[in-house]
């Protein structure tokens, strides 16, 4: 008999946005275009402010730590169709001439029906659905995908045992609190993993603590199967002609 799929409440749409600058091309512009490119970008950055405070979604910025990218965009928006529009807007930005697309990924902020759930209506859980993203020092992101492995088929296996699988891991994170800001995000049917987990904290070491000792929970040593991992560090707006000063 087929194992029962769990329902999903689904709150936002998001779109993780990684961004690579030729430095190159950057220093070797005059010093009007890097002004220029600079005064537009921090007009982006105002507009979707005013978005956030309206609290019609919202948005952070991170610097990547490593070579995989060096700017990374996290954007949630009600519809798809906004998602599409602020990459476009921003593309035809004059920063954007000096950016190479580095990684995407899009998903959907997403709660799982597997315990005692509020309702849809509820204000606690509306909140949860369409957060405002913490504007902490540093994040983690990652995809992961449930495994689908012989024995160790998450699909496969009864409502009731995932429900208390899930059950356990939650206490780990939950020994984090204060510490640690997650989001999970769903995936499936719109990107190449099931889900994206962005972890938000002040101190980084507390983003590998929490990862290392969920991964001996039995959900994520049987199941879990995880992507590329990419962290950075808060760049707020009034930071920015710092960080493209040359």
């Amino acid at each position: 008999m087929a194992a029962e799929a769990v329902e999903t409440l689904d709150g936002w749409y998001c779109l993780h946005d990684l961004r690579t600058i030729d430095w190159t091309s950057w220093k070797y512009a005059s010093s009007e275009e890097r002004e220029s490119a600079i005064h537009e970008f921090k007009n982006l950055l105002t507009k979707w402010e005013a978005v956030e405070n309206e609290e019609n979604g919202s948005h952070v910025l991170y610097k990547v730590v490593g070579q995989k990218a060096d700017l990374m965009f996290m954007f949630l928006r009600p519809t798809m169709d906004e998602l599409t529009d602020i990459e476009t807007e921003f593309n035809k930005s004059k920063f954007a001439e000096f950016l190479l697309p580095a990684h995407s990924y899009v998903s959907v902020v997403e709660l799982s029906k597997y315990g005692p759930q509020h309702a849809e209506d509820d204000p606690r859980t509306q909140e949860r659905l369409k957060p405002i993203l913490p504007k902490w020092e540093h994040i983690s992101f990652y995809p992961m995908n449930k495994s689908r492995d012989g024995e160790d088929n998450w699909y496969s296996v009864d409502f009731k045992e995932r429900a208390k699988l899930l059950y356990e891991h939650s206490k780990t994170g939950r020994k984090y609190a204060g510490n640690i800001k997650q989001i999970i995000t769903g995936s499936f049917g719109f990107d190449d993993w099931e889900w994206g987990v962005t972890l938000f904290a002040h101190d980084p070491l507390q983003l590998k603590k929490i990862v290392y000792e969920m991964r001996f929970d039995e959900v994520s040593a049987r199941f879990g199967e995880f992507g590329e991992f990419f962290v950075g560090n808060h760049l707020a707006k009034d930071d920015i002609d710092a960080y493209l000063h040359v």
